[in-house]
């Protein structure tokens, strides 16, 4: 039973970030792009799915990444981080990107929640059909913390799924994060309520659609409080029907107290 609070603009002085998608095969456009912003004295961001090489997954990885993008920019300052690094050393190059010592940091998404540069101006996320939208979306929030126009480069192969290429779309379409959460409920499904499956459709709604329906969802929400409200026990006429029909649910032993 909770509440939902919309902030649906941007703090004072913020710009919309702008995301473009390219493929992999358009890194020539790609390393211009960051060349400029750096040149204009902005930090960029670098992510990688991987931080070693896999046998088992073709994607890029940050090792052999972070010694090429040192060779693509040897006229820069770049630093790396990853979640196999030692407390003690990952901080101090995340430090050193904070302070503007380096120019590019080349990472994993260990840094997608609690960093905060401002003059970040560019997140490119390599292999991006490897993630989901919240993470995206999250790794895209690092970027725009500033006033200067900030971008966000969606990297993949040009193969792609119908459901990874609608997950670009959104992203490119939109920085609303309800739109994107929405989005992100459509694709994956809901889950169970009632257990352990974090998305799918085990949670199956007979008449509503749990994505689509929200305000028909709070609407049974308030008018749901109001018979609480004003008949607890439902004794008036027009609530018996409704008091049967939660005895007979309450047969299926649904522990709804447990999720909440």
């Amino acid at each position: 039973d909770l509440d939902v609070s919309v902030i649906d603009e941007l703090p004072p002085g913020r710009k919309p970030v702008h995301t473009v998608h390219k493929y992999e095969d358009q890194t020539t456009s790609l390393y211009n792009g960051i060349r400029q912003q750096v040149r204009q004295g902005r930090q960029v961001y670098i992510v990688f799915p991987l931080i070693k090489e896999s046998e088992k997954m073709d994607l890029q990885n940050l090792e052999e990444g972070y010694c090429r993008l040192c060779e693509v920019f040897s006229d820069m300052r770049l630093s790396k981080v990853h979640g196999q690094m030692k407390s003690a050393e990952k901080e101090a190059e995340m430090q050193r990107f904070v302070k503007g010592e380096t120019q590019i940091l080349v990472a994993t998404t260990v840094i997608e929640v609690g960093v905060n540069v401002p003059n970040a101006s560019v997140m490119v996320i390599l292999n991006a059909e490897r993630f989901g939208l919240s993470q995206l979306h999250q790794l895209r929030g690092r970027v725009g913390r500033g006033a200067d126009q900030s971008y966000c480069i969606l990297v993949t192969k040009r193969a792609l799924t119908s459901d990874t290429r609608k997950r670009i779309d959104i992203m490119c379409d939109t920085n609303d994060g309800f739109r994107i959460a929405e989005a992100d409920l459509k694709l994956r499904g809901p889950g169970d309520l009632e257990g352990t499956q974090q998305s799918g459709m085990a949670f199956d709604l007979k008449i509503a659609d749990i994505a689509r329906d929200g305000q028909l969802v709070q609407l049974a929400r308030d008018e749901a409080q109001r018979i609480i409200d004003d008949d607890p026990e439902c004794n008036k006429t027009e609530n018996q029907l409704l008091w049967s029909r939660l005895a007979a649910l309450r047969k299926t032993n649904i522990n709804w107290g447990a999720i909440s």
